[in-house]
């Protein structure tokens, strides 16, 4: 995600502040090991398990994660006649996935016709994220998709004044935000609950997974419930972002957040 984003190294241009050009083809491929066990399932049957998973980087793609045939439980796999071609890695042959009755069809693809630039994919299959049920990074359960170890999420406090305001009405004012840098982002910041006005706000359904932050849940405007979710706050952080715990942040495009 990091080395393929607008100010990445694999980007289609070379980045603003940089004393070199990008040439090569429209999309730069990148493949590097996964120093950790990671692991497939579906209704509890290991799929794939394997210490030699590889990460493919793509140009204007999210990190991708291949794995040795060996690593794949053939028992699961039946190959069909659907392919693809792409320019840059070559035909994909593709595999339907089946265990315990559920049957999903073309989850595994390979390279088994591979352009010259690529022939490191041979032997390489790779899954759709939700053709499984759990994926495991060594023992730790993942959820969204597998964390590019080039994306950095820090978590900073900031005395800076921070202030929300929705359609004029202050409804947060802080010296104590967070402020998040994410690799790709723009900063945010989380304001601590006891410096806003929770009251006029009510939960809604929705919901997100951050690969780096945890499960989110999202605010609306008590005065209209029917409105789009205007802030989020992460309940139960990852461990690395336990710092978040409790915090609200708020999509700009919806309050005006001023930073003294």
């Amino acid at each position: 995600m990091s080395l393929t984003t607008p100010s990445g190294p694999f980007t289609a241009a070379s980045p603003s502040f940089a004393n070199y050009e990008v040439k090569g083809p429209a999309r730069q491929v990148f493949f590097e090991p996964v120093p950790r066990r990671v692991r497939g399932l579906v209704a509890g049957k290991t799929v794939v398990d394997s210490d030699n998973a590889m990460l493919l980087h793509e140009t204007g793609t999210m990190v991708t994660l291949y794995f040795p045939m060996a690593d794949v439980a053939a028992e699961f796999l039946t190959k069909t006649d659907y392919s693809t071609h792409c320019p840059f890695k070559g035909d994909a042959s593709y595999w339907s996935l089946s265990v315990d009755g559920k049957t999903l069809e073309n989850a595994m693809w390979g390279y088994e016709e591979r352009v010259e630039s690529a022939l490191w994919l041979d032997g390489y299959v790779a899954f759709y994220w939700n053709a499984m049920d759990q994926w495991f990074d060594e023992d730790t359960e993942i959820f969204g998709h597998f964390r590019d170890p080039y994306h950095r999420v820090d978590v900073r406090p900031s005395s800076r004044p921070v202030t929300v305001t929705i359609d004029g009405q202050t409804v947060a004012q802080s010296d104590n935000a967070l402020v998040v840098s994410e690799t790709g982002m723009g900063n945010r910041y989380y304001i601590p609950p006891a410096d806003l006005q929770a009251d006029l706000f009510v939960a809604t359904e929705s919901s997100t997974h951050c690969p780096y932050k945890g499960q989110a849940e999202y605010r609306a405007l008590a005065t209209d419930r029917s409105a789009a979710d205007i802030a989020w706050i992460y309940a139960d952080p990852f461990d690395e972002s336990i710092r978040l715990k409790g915090h609200w942040a708020f999509y700009d495009s919806a309050a005006e957040i001023t930073v003294g």
